[in-house]
């Protein structure tokens, strides 16, 4: 997809004329600027704004620069675009220190992995650093934000791909496959032939044949019901419709038994379930439902109560704290004095200082070669240095979504998280205690986007992350690192059971974007090593809760017949979690109703 950046100027040539003669400096342009993809216009004025590429109250545009060209699937980048929204607020709007190009410089950084010529974002600088334009600041923002605060002429929506249906996203169906084109809708049919082919697509799940006639006038209280069910129902059932009035005689031959309409019939994985006659749309429901059950048990586990585990709270641990940056960076020596280390240190500090408004991202793929380098440039017990400028810059969602996306291609690994985690983790225990603990750290700080979600649970990211977890949670030696280990095996559990309560129905509004589960090996490797750790830790603690907590989240609504379920029956994890003395009554309840699922 194109990526282009629309270059207007909002003096309409007066400033190219007239600046030298009142800022005594040149200035060809008051420069706004936006992004447009795929005929979209995007830009930052009254919030983030779109509309149709060139339809803005600007005109033309003076210049229509070429960014490149972003690989990018549009949900992920809708999904950074809503991280834009929580910085780029109406309110927010400054014309010197945050404006339209910073947003399109941020959305540039993210798309095609550089930011928007220089001369266009400095210029608010260039106005600054003059007498005239210092003194003329209130009234130059004010002047200007008539202009870059408008109204959108006519609004566009980008379009979302559609979800699929919940619980049938579970289902392993090819985009544009014969399952698809025919569930989700009512198939009309006349002919034996395609009766006989929707129920063959239906031999692993269900369907439906519905039996009506022109001359049915009862038939017409079920015939949008039975359109709604049909759409809701997605790809577990096949809703085929006959009309008798116009169908083959071989259809009155293969079911001579149907004498009146309406009249259905349910099968259930190719045999045929129930039959029965009226028009009684809430019988419908009923029975489609009993049916879908049949096909798809729901799990037992969403039928048990366990609203002590499912309170808590979600959100990701983040570890956020910033260091004295002058002291990390002197440790690094001359590798410090690298550009991309002053440049991200001068990130920092402005949005600690300001806040993100006054905070413009700076040049992030320098930084992302930077810290692949710093294996190679810093010794192992320096190395945490580096990471440490990762783990603080990227609670920072706009710095998150650029590394999360850095890979080659529309889907990927990251590379520089990778090859740091991955560094580390073939160190071993022999890395050194701050490495060990800073990886851990940064490991927690990148669920700060959502967009890192879907490669943390892909190899090589999830396996690598798993082992970094799992070595530390089993050192006996360093008790900070077991907690440290705890808090992010509380967001893999977490974010895992997020994206499976999904998968079940049970939670659509996840801002988790389209993922799937951590491999099971993974999942198997987290619970033997988050039970082994409960068993040896005598004391309830809130380590222990955390644990326990995780071994919650972590089997909640997995599939019964997996090896999740094998292994913490083999491990008896149901008595492990028997023999926890927890004080509290609420911790007392809590390692109750985690047993009641170990027992299912």
């Amino acid at each position: 997809m194109d990526v282009q950046l629309y270059v207007y100027d909002l003096s309409q040539g007066l400033a190219r004329s007239m600046s030298r003669q009142f800022l005594g400096t040149q200035i060809d342009a008051v420069y706004h600027t936006a992004i447009v993809l795929d005929g979209i216009e995007y830009y930052f004025g009254q919030g983030v704004q779109t509309c149709r590429a060139g339809a803005t109250h600007h005109g033309r545009p003076m210049e229509v620069i070429k960014l490149g060209q972003t690989a990018l699937p549009i949900e992920i980048i809708l999904e950074y675009l809503e991280s834009l929204k929580e910085i780029y607020t109406d309110e927010s709007y400054d014309l010197f220190l945050h404006n339209c190009n910073n947003f399109s410089n941020d959305f540039a950084m993210f798309l095609v992995g550089k930011g928007i010529p220089d001369h266009i974002t400095s210029l608010p600088q260039t106005v600054l650093n003059t007498p005239f334009g210092q003194m003329l600041r209130p009234q130059l923002d004010a002047a200007m934000r008539p202009l870059t605060q408008a109204p959108t002429p006519q609004p566009v929506a980008p379009a979302r791909p559609q979800p699929s249906n919940a619980s049938a996203s579970a289902l392993s169906v090819g985009s544009g496959s014969a399952l698809e084109m025919n569930t989700g809708r009512v198939n009309n049919t006349t002919a034996l032939k395609d009766v006989d082919r929707l129920l063959g697509l239906a031999k692993d799940r269900c369907a439906i044949i519905f039996f009506t006639s022109a001359t049915c006038a009862p038939c017409k209280l079920v015939y949008q019901p039975y359109d709604d069910l049909a759409a809701e129902a997605g790809t577990r059932c096949v809703f085929i419709k006959i009309d008798f009035s116009y169908a083959d005689r071989s259809v009155s031959t293969r079911f001579p038994h149907v004498r009146a309409t309406p009249t259905f019939i349910t099968f259930v994985r190719g045999e045929k379930r129930d039959e029965w006659s009226g028009a009684d749309p809430r019988q419908l429901r009923n029975n489609v439902e009993m049916l879908l059950n049949a096909a798809f048990p729901p799990h037992p586990h969403l039928e048990q109560s366990t609203p002590t585990l499912l309170r808590h709270s979600q959100r990701p641990i983040k570890f956020t704290k910033v260091p004295p940056l002058d002291k990390l960076v002197a440790k690094m020596g001359d590798v410090g004095k690298d550009p991309a280390v002053s440049s991200i240190v001068s990130f920092i500090n402005a949005r600690e200082q300001s806040g993100a408004m006054e905070a413009p991202l700076t040049k992030l793929p320098q930084f992302a070669e930077f810290l692949k380098k710093s294996t190679l440039s810093l010794p192992p017990e320096l190395l945490f240095t580096a990471l440490d400028l990762l783990r603080i810059s990227i609670t920072d969602t706009r710095v998150a979504g650029f590394f999360a996306e850095e890979h080659k291609g529309a889907t990927g690994t990251p590379a520089a998280v990778h090859h740091l985690l991955d560094y580390v983790d073939k160190l071993g225990d022999a890395a050194p205690y701050p490495l060990r603990l800073t990886t851990l750290h940064l490991a927690c700080n990148l669920f700060s986007s959502p967009l890192f979600i879907p490669h943390i649970f892909l190899p090589p990211l999830s396996s690598t992350l798993v082992s970094i977890l799992t070595t530390a949670l089993l050192d006996e030696k360093h008790p900070t690192l077991k907690a440290s280990a705890l808090s992010l095996a509380m967001n893999i559990a977490s974010s895992n059971h997020q994206v499976r309560m999904r998968k079940h129905g049970a939670n659509p509004s996840s801002s988790i974007p389209s993922a799937t589960e951590l491999p099971e090996s993974e999942q198997v490797e987290l619970l033997a090593s988050l039970l082994e750790n409960i068993s040896t830790v005598e004391q309830w603690s809130d380590n222990k809760k955390i644990g326990v907590i995780c071994v919650g989240w972590l089997v909640y609504a997995s599939p019964m017949d997996g090896e999740l379920r094998d292994l913490w029956k083999v491990m008896d994890a149901a008595g492990t979690l028997g023999k926890v003395q927890a004080k509290a009554a609420e911790d007392r309840l809590l390692v109750k109703e985690v047993m009641s699922l170990l027992d299912v």
